[in-house]
């Protein structure tokens, strides 16, 4: 064993003696860092360095860890580096972690560096089950994590499934219960979705609130023999020692807080617990390594000296420290404030901007159904107009026809004298002739009214027409926002005539005729109607093919093109296509001018 041990120190003098410096990599919660170093460097050397690459001012808190056998150590600031009891082969890996904690994190954590790297450690010791922490306050501090990694909740951004490749519970929580992994996504995002307006740093710090009311957060733990030699735990924390039974960690059988203990001591195994009250006995357990007691030894003194140390007036380092802090929370506070603001107005701006679409599509809505309106009162006044000339020309035709049956009677009653037999004929057809003629008169007489009414209706129609078109330079009017759009429909098929020709009428007034004329004239219903119909085909063709349309001359107003036609009384098949396409060229500038 002796040779082993000089033949170890033999190849270390050797390799010291051989390099100038060695390397060193430390591993933080963050990152991994690597330096190189010089021989002579002490722990102090090694950890300032750190401290000032990681711009950390609150080094009281952590250490530099390493591992040696079967437990861990933490570097000593007055031992140079390669002097401690440690694998040499480099590089050289030391864990930067939190050695001591604060008993309030909230006043006690000063610097945003700080909380971070205490938040990352805490995290990482739920997670891996060394803080025991309960289902449902795993949820909360997953919700915090989670706000502290994504921001504020978005449900546009965040959407089911975007937490699926995190880590957020211990083990032991997701095996506790038959949940899948989208049911704890739902809940850990209703927690989320709550803490909208916080900034990382506040959800770190709310993280660390709850995580400091954890029974095991910031215990040291160790195992030990009172002189019984019952197994037991050692617990070191912040606030002092505390004696566990070894399956239960989270409730000390006895504690002994910093300003109760007057000394610590060890010899060899032993370990020495001195209360204040010197009448009280002295609580000794045994470790079951030497190195075991310098650890607990350091861990004891070092949250001895900070919980001293709580208690005092603050030094001149951690008042400035303290000042800056307040300033810089106050100057978060202020842009925090100032975002909310900016956010706020947007927002306000967001939902005016809906309104006013809102009311535009309203407004548009509107101007079509007028629009609508309008096209069908124009539509019913020319179908009217059409039918009371129609029915005009019928009169005549009849009264005409009238006329001349009235002429043959009179020519029958001059021949009639030739003859009684002729007389009696002749009286017999003129009887014929009058009974023709009165029911030519009546017919005739009837074509009157009937022309006379479709006058009043095509009137009525205008009338319903010009009502339209009011309604519809009223809406217009009140709108900024778009001028009327004229429909398609209003484009009457090109090359339309209603005129009549009479050629062809005959003046006999044999029942035959009559029929003929019955027939023509629903003849020419039919064909009215075949001619709506595809006056209606072509302007829903027309609908289609408009847009290419609306870069035209858009100077004559719609109001002013309607009002011309309608005071000339002639077709409307050209206008209503030059009405259609200003109208929609106004729709379009103004859309461009917004």
């Amino acid at each position: 064993m002796a040779s082993v041990l000089a033949s170890k120190m033999g190849l270390n003098s050797l390799w010291r003696k051989q390099a100038k410096n060695f390397s060193v990599t430390i591993v933080t919660m963050d990152a991994d860092l690597e330096f190189s170093c010089e021989l002579k460097w002490k722990g102090k050397d090694l950890f300032e360095l750190v401290c000032r690459t990681l711009g950390l001012r609150e080094t009281w808190f952590f250490g530099l860890r390493y591992d040696v056998k079967d437990t861990v150590a933490w570097l000593k600031m007055d031992k140079k580096v390669l002097d401690h009891d440690m694998p040499k082969e480099e590089p050289i890996v030391f864990h930067f972690l939190a050695k001591f904690y604060p008993e309030n994190v909230e006043e006690e954590l000063l610097q945003d560096m700080t909380q971070h790297l205490f938040f990352l450690q805490v995290k990482k010791n739920i997670l891996e089950e060394e803080i025991y922490c309960p289902p449902e306050a795993s949820v909360l501090l997953a919700s915090y994590a989670v706000h502290a990694k994504y921001g504020d909740y978005d449900p546009n951004v965040h959407k089911p499934g975007f937490l699926s490749q995190e880590e957020l519970l211990p083990k032991r929580v997701i095996n506790l219960y038959q949940m899948t992994a989208e049911m704890w996504e739902e809940r850990i995002t209703v927690c989320y979705a709550e803490h909208r307006g916080r900034t990382r740093d506040e959800a770190e710090m709310e993280y660390l609130k709850i995580a400091q009311d954890l029974e095991m957060y910031g215990v040291n733990y160790f195992s030990i023999r009172n002189k019984k030699g019952t197994s037991l735990l050692l617990g070191v924390d912040a606030l002092g020692l505390h004696i566990y039974d070894p399956d239960n960690r989270l409730t000390p059988k006895i504690s002994f807080p910093w300003n109760e203990i007057r000394n610590i001591s060890y010899s060899d195994k032993e370990f020495a617990i001195k209360p204040l009250d010197k009448r009280a006995d002295v609580f000794k357990f045994n470790s079951s390594k030497l190195k075991v007691n310098k650890l607990i030894l350091q861990l004891c003194i070092g949250n001895h000296d900070l919980f001293i140390r709580r208690r005092r007036v603050d030094s001149l380092e951690v008042q400035q420290m303290k000042m800056q802090a307040r300033e810089e929370k106050a100057r978060k506070q202020m842009e925090r404030q100032r975002l909310v603001r900016e956010k706020q107005l947007r927002e306000e701006a967001e939902r005016a901007r809906d309104e006013l679409e809102r009311r535009l599509i309203q407004l548009q809505d509107e101007a079509h159904m007028a629009n609508e309106a309008l096209l069908c009162s124009e539509e019913t006044a020319d179908l009217l107009a059409e039918k009371a000339q129609i029915a005009e020309e019928e009169a005549k035709l009849l009264a005409q026809k009238a006329a001349e049956a009235e002429q043959e009677m009179q020519r029958i009653k001059v021949t009639a004298i030739r003859s009684e037999e002729e007389k009696r004929l002749m009286e017999q057809k003129m009887l014929e002739a009058e009974m023709l003629a009165l029911k030519m008169a009546e017919e005739s007489e009837r074509r009157a009214k009937e022309a006379d009414q479709l006058k009043q209706d095509l009137q009525e129609a205008r009338e319903s027409e010009r009502k339209a078109k009011n309604k519809l330079l009223e809406i217009t009017s009140k709108s900024p926002y778009l001028p009327v759009p004229l429909s398609a429909n209003a484009l009457p098929p090109d090359g339309t005539n209603f005129n009549f020709s009479m050629e062809n009428l005959s003046f006999d007034f044999k029942d035959t005729d009559m029929k003929r004329l019955s027939m023509e004239i629903e003849k020419e219903k039919v064909e009215y109607l075949e001619k709506s119909k595809h006056l209606q085909e072509q302007l829903n063709e027309l609908k289609t093919e408009i847009e290419s349309l609306k870069l035209k001359d858009r100077e004559t107003p719609l109001d002013i093109l309607h009002n011309e036609n309608a005071e000339k009384g002639t077709s409307k098949q050209s206008n209503f296509k030059k009405l259609t396409l200003q109208s929609t060229k106004s729709r379009v500038a103004f859309f461009q001018e917004l």
